[in-house]
């Protein structure tokens, strides 16, 4: 009888893809490597500026001398919180030069939820957009364990000044913050350092805060050098090749997916500030990026653009699509209109990005029965089980939560022991997703534990009903939610965007699923909005929509 500890997902994957990755010990290690092999090789590309591995390694050095005549010491802890421009990857290599750890932070944070995370892991040191030091982050700040300040202008790097995401006008640096770029090209001689090894901590990644107060997952050298090295070679990518930041660098998918594992191989990471249809769109044909990773709602977005066509992703191998299940309709509708497979993939911050992905030249089965589209397929240094409440195996094809042991998972979370042993216990990660797997190795991931809704004691996973919702041709984003209801506990509702351009009412909607779905599972009532709200990342925030 086959067992998941016989990893039949292995069927999957060519014999080159089923070898044992050795990682480089960290990515700073792959940094260097890149420096060494390709010194004058764009490393990073923004609008119409470029800079090479040389000068990204020059300017890394300056900030990481800048850092330790400051004070800053092995250890310590950087925030950063920046949108995607070259400052992010300067600071972060810099930071990692001089031996500390850095925590990305979502530029979109206000006073408190930005004021936890520098309290909680009791960061040193800051790097922040100018105008946010001016409007608010200088006085969070003022309250923290921050002693070290440095700001940053978006406009550096580049002279095109796209003002479709570069609108602030520019002002000048602060007396109480160093200007980044002014600290880098100073030419402080970066400390004597050891250079960090697999189990030092690289970044305290905190997660959402979906389900109580966010919590700093520590993510390993070694667990990002593991995900970036295959997401290399799982690729197959030449090296050297473009890699597109469509997902922001301060999230685990673009720190690891994008910056990193462009880094494993010596290749352009080309950058865009922040996600704008417009903007993308334009970077696709500029830059001819080979890979990227987003959310299926930046690519909806990206559908919806009335200027995209066929050509502007005509230069990619492969395309990713990650933070979120992709409904089937939406794979089958990018295909016929744009040419390329969205390739699915699954994982966490825990995770440090992926644990299972669809490979290169392979179409994810769709479940016949549910409907839903497989994620992908672990890899072969990766377990991945489905066990009951209890923590036992399920047989193949029946539903449980989903867990994940392998080089990837983290250690645990920052300073929280508690934590650490309720979702990491013996080192393996309870995901809290409800999800199967069948007997070839395809894992399903069926919904979030915690967005279940019991009708009249009747199961509903919203993301079955928000899969139909998606095949109907008026619907762009859809979400569901559970209501409360004194009749059925809770009933079903939805929350669509629509198509530019085409009709739909709730009522037809509802009916629509009506006759897709079990008299229980469809939305009894659909609410029709402009846009739904999402993360920074593109995940749509269905907790907003409970209220």
């Amino acid at each position: 009888m086959t067992t998941y500890q016989d990893q039949p997902w292995l069927a999957q994957l060519t014999e080159k893809q089923r070898r044992t990755i050795t990682p480089r010990p960290s990515p700073l290690h792959a940094f260097r490597d890149a420096v060494r092999s390709s010194p004058d090789h764009p490393a990073l590309a923004y609008f119409d500026g470029r800079l090479t591995y040389r000068e990204v390694d020059e300017l890394s050095d300056g900030i990481a001398g800048y850092l330790a005549e400051r004070g800053f010491r092995p250890g310590d802890r950087l925030a950063i919180m920046l949108q995607n421009t070259p400052h992010f990857v300067i600071a972060l290599l810099g930071t990692w030069k001089a031996g500390g750890t850095v925590v990305p932070v979502n530029p979109m944070y206000k006073g408190a939820e930005l004021a936890h995370i520098l309290g909680d892991a009791e960061v040193s040191a800051l790097v922040c957009a100018r105008h946010g030091w001016e409007d608010y982050i200088r006085e969070t700040a003022a309250a923290s364990p921050v002693r070290i300040a440095l700001t940053a202008d978006a406009r550096d790097f580049q002279t095109r000044d796209d003002e479709r995401v570069l609108r602030d006008e520019p002002i000048p640096a602060p007396a109480d913050a160093e200007d980044l770029l002014a600290a880098a090209r100073a030419g402080a001689r970066p400390p004597s350092v050891p250079a960090p090894g697999p189990d030092d901590i690289a970044l305290i990644s905190y997660t959402s805060g979906t389900s109580g107060t966010p919590k700093g997952a520590t993510n390993t050298h070694g667990n990002i050098s593991y995900n970036a090295d295959r997401q290399h070679i799982l690729h197959e990518l030449p090296v050297g090749s473009t890699i597109f930041a469509l997902a922001p660098l301060f999230h685990i998918t673009g720190m690891v997916c994008e910056l990193c594992a462009c880094v494993a191989g010596a290749g352009t990471l080309a950058l865009a500030y922040r996600f704008e249809t417009g903007v993308v769109l334009d970077a696709f044909a500029e830059h001819r990026p080979l890979y990227t990773v987003g959310p299926s709602t930046a690519f909806m977005a990206l559908m919806a653009h009335p200027r995209a066509t066929r050509d502007h992703f005509s230069s990619f191998r492969i395309i990713s699509s990650g933070g979120a299940p992709v409904p089937p309709a939406l794979v089958e509708r990018f295909q016929k209109d744009f040419g390329p497979y969205l390739h699915n993939g699954y994982g966490l911050t825990e995770c440090t990005a992926p644990c299972a992905s669809v490979p290169p030249g392979v179409r994810a089965p769709v479940d016949p029965v549910s409907g839903t589209l497989a994620v992908g397929v672990p890899g072969a240094d990766t377990i991945v089980r489905i066990v009951d409440d209890a923590g036992q195996d399920v047989p193949f094809g029946e539903q449980g939560e989903i867990v994940v042991r392998g080089p990837m998972v983290v250690p645990g979370y920052w300073r929280r022991p508690e934590a650490t042993e309720t979702a990491l216990p013996d080192g393996e990660l309870r995901t809290g997703d409800i999800g199967f797997m069948d007997e070839g190795g395809w894992l399903y991931v069926v919904d979030r534990k915690k967005d279940m809704i019991n009708a009249s004691g009747f199961k509903v996973w919203p993301r079955e009903v928000e899969d139909v919702l998606y095949t109907h041709p008026a619907v762009r984003e859809a979400a569901v939610v559970g209501k409360p209801d004194a009749y059925r506990g809770e009933t079903v509702k939805a929350y669509v965007s629509l198509r530019s351009g085409v009709r739909a009412t709730p009522d037809e909607l509802s009916a629509y699923c009506a006759e897709r779905l079990a008299a229980y599972k469809y939305p009894r009532e659909v609410e029709i909005l402009p846009e739904l709200p999402k993360t920074t990342s593109g995940k749509i925030l269905r907790r907003e929509l409970r209220g």
